[in-house]
């Protein structure tokens, strides 16, 4: 069946022509549990206006459509129905819409997904639209900016759990269903919301309950109902006294920021299997990927990115629900707003005061690399149709719209942006907006010129450098400083520059030495973009020995210490007390490493030597992980075996010495066991923590752990299918299922390789059992991986036609053969994967755009690793 991209011209046409009054929704879930059972039952009836004698049309991707009745007349259904749309004819002023049909089960996460557990075989169902797969369900008039309210029904069977946005109401029999016995779930209707928010859950879900009370912006008792749902397989890991405290505190405090009560009546959220995001804000029902639960432990870090996440889901309650942009050319009205709450609530309102340290390292890096592909957008973009909405939830979006907003408040002051964010919501609930509207609350919020400010940040592209040029006179004293902006487009900054030194802080009364890097002098300026450069006589005389442009991440930018100050910093980094500090330093050394500054197998030996003494969980996992991608990567392959060794003995060591029960070990056991995958020398060891005869004081291998270490053993050639199967018998989660596939895809033979590529083509996995199988097939020698190089680049086209967008973009993102650079010349003129990437772009210059744009990304990033490798050969042939 075609499914229509719908475009920004026709939704503006539709949004001129009607008004959504209200939406009366039922979905048949009741055979839900029978596996042959492919569709469901969907109906709605919609209220709605029009201009007399009007057509339009409603979206509906549908197995089939049994009646279509518009104002009391039957259309023909073959008349009527042209692909995913359903054309509506000689409107009149006020019109009633009832439609009735079946709709697909969803394997891929989008639209209604239906999972069955591998380890009780009980049935869930959720639903994910964002951006438009609420037509997957039942018929809509797919765009943000056409508000209604929604009452839906389901009909599930008798003992399932049911809930959709609005407060559940009554259980009674169904009056019909498809399968006798079920019983049918009414939901009160919605406040005025968006198609895409609007969400079902259904199953034999746990369910918790709580209340939040607190002060409406009256200063009156506010009370509302909250609860969490989960599989039931995974009840005894639902952390719901760590999860409540979160909720609260954030509701406590966005009501407080916002001066807007909460406006949805309760506040649910749901842990789902198979999730194709962190989460979705749907208002009163909040879904998130179960992965937040977390059976096989956790470490500070990541129960800190659980609560990050769980704030930004509620910022978009006001950024996004209630107020929501017309077309997704302001996604970021909402996207970046929520990622900046995000670490903004967790640092003011949760015990996780540290979170832009991992928005300094994780996130931001994120959007440094997306900023520098040759696919990049401004943060409000040019979104043409759906297909390319759905391709700008991305760095840009989020993390560097994010970025902005922090370097908006040091703009305008803090103070102006919150009072400018109130006024927002006070003038524009329940409605749309766009770009203009922010601006005029926030000019009249400042004195600020946030029109131009907007034209340099919000509607450029590209990541900004500053460079620092640093002059010392024979003492070491810092003779001259400056700060330059080179890139092409300069923009107003306010950043800060900082000197580190052994010894006491300069801030401080205290002078003990305490062996590390602290603060001594800091000095914030403005960046002119109309100056070339900036001076900074405040650090004149300075001898500390690191200098960290941009401390405390006050804006967005690539910065550049030089080449003297790049060695200084990677020699100083493990020793700076700041977290931040630390964080940033990190991400400059690893930026010199993208940009060909810094030798990949230099900073592999720092990570090895230095960074895995690192105690701040989120700079461990990040600076580990990126020592294993300049790896594997960015070092030639006939450079990488001991190098891998090497690596892999200093992870061994450092998981060995850790504390035990600490959060660094937890992590240092993890990246062993990744890189214990691609070096046998360790065999014996992972043989001997599978069997329980080496253990490791206070580190519990968990589920997740222990199909680590069997993907290890299995591509190196230390275990067998058998081996694999009785393990799999004895963990039949949901994490012991996707270890199994993924372990055995990663089977160093022929035969294995042949059966995971048939899986993974014949569209019988669903999304998460996909990622499994393509990772473990991708532990693999180039010479088993070659024979797939040529299908991959012929697949490419039909696995896009014959997909939905999900399933086919981890295909082709996932199974893009990075492995032959092994087998490839030092050029990327001459890489097999470089060129026929190229190829593949030059003969498919009609090829949708998305899919398009997805190759041109995956081809930089290939080039750029051709690049990093042909600079460390060059090196070792001077």
């Amino acid at each position: 069946m075609v499914q229509s991209s719908l475009t920004r011209a026709e939704a503006t046409t539709r949004a001129e022509q009607i008004r959504v009054a209200s939406y009366d929704v039922t979905v048949d879930l009741s055979g839900a549990e029978d596996p042959q059972q492919k569709t469901f039952g969907s109906q709605v009836t919609v209220r709605f206006t029009a201009e007399d004698g009007a057509e339009t049309f409603i979206d509906f991707i549908h197995d089939s459509i049994s009646l279509v009745e518009l104002n009391g007349d039957e259309l023909d259904v073959d008349d009527v129905v042209e692909g995913s749309r359903i054309r509506l004819p000689e409107l009149e002023g006020a019109n009633e819409l009832t439609v009735v049909g079946r709709a697909l089960y969803s394997r891929s996460g989008e639209g209604l997904h239906r999972y069955v557990d591998p380890q009780d075989g009980n049935v869930y169902i959720y639903t994910q639209y964002e951006p438009a797969d609420c037509r997957r369900v039942f018929p809509v008039f797919e765009q943000p900016d056409l508000k209604a309210s929604f009452t839906v029904t389901l009909i599930t069977p008798p003992e399932w759990v049911a809930a959709s946005n609005g407060e559940h109401l009554t259980t009674e029999p169904a009056g019909t269903s498809d399968v006798p016995g079920a019983v049918s779930h009414e939901f009160a209707p919605t406040e005025r919301i968006s198609t895409y928010i609007t969400t079902i859950l259904a199953g034999p879900y746990t369910r918790v309950t709580d209340v939040w009370q607190g002060v409406d912006v009256q200063g009156e008792t506010q009370s509302v109902p909250l609860a969490l749902y989960c599989r039931r397989a995974l009840a005894e890991h639902l952390d719901s006294e760590e999860l409540f405290a979160v909720t609260k505190q954030g509701l406590d405090f966005f009501t407080e920021l916002f001066a807007f009560d909460y406006p949805f009546g309760k506040y649910e959220q749901a842990f789902v299997p198979e999730y194709n995001l962190g989460a979705m804000e749907n208002p009163g029902l909040v879904t998130l990927t179960e992965d937040y639960l977390f059976p096989s432990g956790a470490t500070r870090t990541q129960l800190a990115g659980r609560a990050n996440t769980m704030l930004h889901e509620m910022c978009h309650m006001w950024f996004g629900d209630l107020v929501t942009m017309t077309w997704w050319d302001d996604l970021w009205l909402k996207e970046s707003f929520a990622e900046f709450m995000g670490a903004y609530a967790s640092v003011r309102a949760t015990e996780y005061g540290d979170a832009w340290v991992a928005f300094a390292l994780g996130r931001k890096e994120w959007a440094y690399r997306q900023d520098q592909l040759p696919t990049t957008h401004p943060i409000v973009a040019d979104i043409v149709d759906l297909e390319a909405a759905r391709q700008n939830f991305d760095g840009i979006t989020y993390a560097k719209g994010a970025s902005v907003l922090k370097q908006l408040v040091a703009f305008v002051g803090e103070e102006a942006f919150i009072d400018a964010c109130r006024a927002y919501f006070r003038r524009f609930a329940y409605g749309n907006t766009s770009l203009d509207d922010f601006l005029t609350v926030l000019k009249e919020a400042c004195e600020a010129d946030v029109r131009s400010w907007a034209n340099d940040w919000l509607l450029t592209t590209g990541v900004p450098h500053l460079d620092l040029a640093v002059e010392r006179d024979d003492s070491g004293a810092i003779a001259a400083a400056t700060l330059t902006q080179t890139s092409d487009a300069p923009r107003p900054h306010v950043v800060a520059v900082a000197t580190y030194a052994p010894g006491a802080s300069g801030n401080s009364d205290s002078t003990e030495d305490t062996g590390q890097l602290v603060l001594q002098r800091s000095t914030e300026v403005r960046v002119d973009p109309q100056q070339p450069a900036t001076d900074l006589p405040e650090l004149l005389g300075d001898t500390s020995p690191v200098i960290l442009a941009n401390d405390r991440d006050l804006t967005y930018c690539l910065a550049s210490p030089g080449a003297d100050g790049l060695a200084a910093l990677a020699d100083g980094v493990h020793l700076l007390a700041d977290p931040l500090a630390r964080a940033l330093a990190h991400s400059q050394v690893w930026a010199a490493v993208r940009d060909a500054r810094y030798d990949p197998r230099a900073y592999v030996h720092l990570v090895a030597h230095r960074g895995v003494g690192e105690q701040h969980s989120s700079i461990l996992t990040t600076v580990l992980d990126r020592a294993q991608e300049a790896l594997e990567s960015f070092v030639p392959p006939r450079l990488r075996p001991p190098l891998r060794t090497e690596f892999l003995d200093c992870l061994h060591t450092a998981v060995t010495g850790a504390h035990a029960g600490s959060d660094a070990q937890l992590v240092l056991m993890r990246a062993f066991a990744r890189g214990a995958a691609r070096d046998a020398s360790h065999a014996t060891t992972v043989e001997k923590l599978l069997s329980g005869e080496q253990h490791l004081p206070g580190l519990e291998l968990g589920s997740q752990l222990t199909w680590a270490l069997w993907s290890a053993q299995t591509a190196t050639s230390h275990a067998t299918r058998p081996q694999l199967e009785r393990a799999h018998a004895a963990d039949p989660s949901r994490e012991g299922r996707l270890g199994y596939l993924r372990a055995l895809a990663a089977i160093p033979a022929e035969e294995a390789k042949a059966e995971a590529w048939q899986a993974i083509t014949s569209g019988s996995l669903s999304n998460d059992e996909l990622s499994a199988t393509m990772s473990g097939f991708q532990l693999a020698t180039p010479d088993l991986l070659g024979t797939y190089h040529g299908a991959y680049f012929e697949s490419i086209t039909p696995w896009w036609g014959e997909h939905s967008m999900e399933i086919a973009t981890r295909m082709i993102r996932g199974l893009y053969p990075r492995a032959l650079d092994a087998q490839a010349a030092s050029s990327a003129q001459e890489n097999p994967t470089v060129v026929a990437s190229q190829s593949w772009l030059d003969e498919n210059t009609t090829a949708p755009g998305a899919l398009r744009r997805i190759m041109t990304e995956l081809l930089d990033d290939a080039r750029r690793a051709v690049k990093l490798q042909a600079a460390v050969l060059s090196h070792l042939n001077q």
